[in-house]
């Protein structure tokens, strides 16, 4: 009787440890997409991101590179003062979205052009994006907004 406790009690816990990475398995399949990773033009020229991989890209917008296009298309050069990244977009964009603001795109690289699916941009004049004003800060960039 003792011996056949103990079998169920390792049955129960191998059936116990399955389940948890089957379970653990499935979470980090499902979570693959829905991870991107920020990252300034600097980190972009430095290590260009894989064909096809969706990460968001933030730095201040070039002054004289916001070109609007037909309809919803626009183009423009995202900075960091180091590097610059060239980025395409179709849609509309927020309303402080302007030059030399901070913005952050979500989208991928595509023949050294970044082409975006979502654009946000600061919701205040004196906000800045923690990941952008850390970028802007490591090349010297970054100017403290006046009061």
């Amino acid at each position: 009787m003792k011996n056949l406790k103990k079998t169920r009690r390792i049955q129960v816990f191998a059936v116990a440890a399955v389940a948890l990475a089957l379970s653990t398995g499935m979470i980090g399949y499902a979570m693959r997409d829905g991870i991107n990773l920020y990252r300034d033009p600097s980190k972009v020229v430095a290590e260009p991101p894989r064909e096809g991989e969706i990460f968001r890209l933030g730095g201040l917008v070039e002054d004289g590179s916001l070109v609007r296009g037909e309809g919803t298309h626009v183009t423009f050069s995202v900075t960091d003062g180091a590097e610059t990244i060239p980025v395409t977009f179709e849609g509309v964009l927020p309303d402080l979205f302007g030059e030399n603001q901070g913005m952050i795109g979500t989208g991928s690289m595509v023949g050294g052009i970044f082409v975006a699916t979502e654009i946000l941009a600061k919701h205040d004049e004196t906000y800045m994006p923690k990941e952008v004003m850390d970028s802007l800060k490591e090349t010297g960039v970054y100017v403290e907004p006046e009061s």
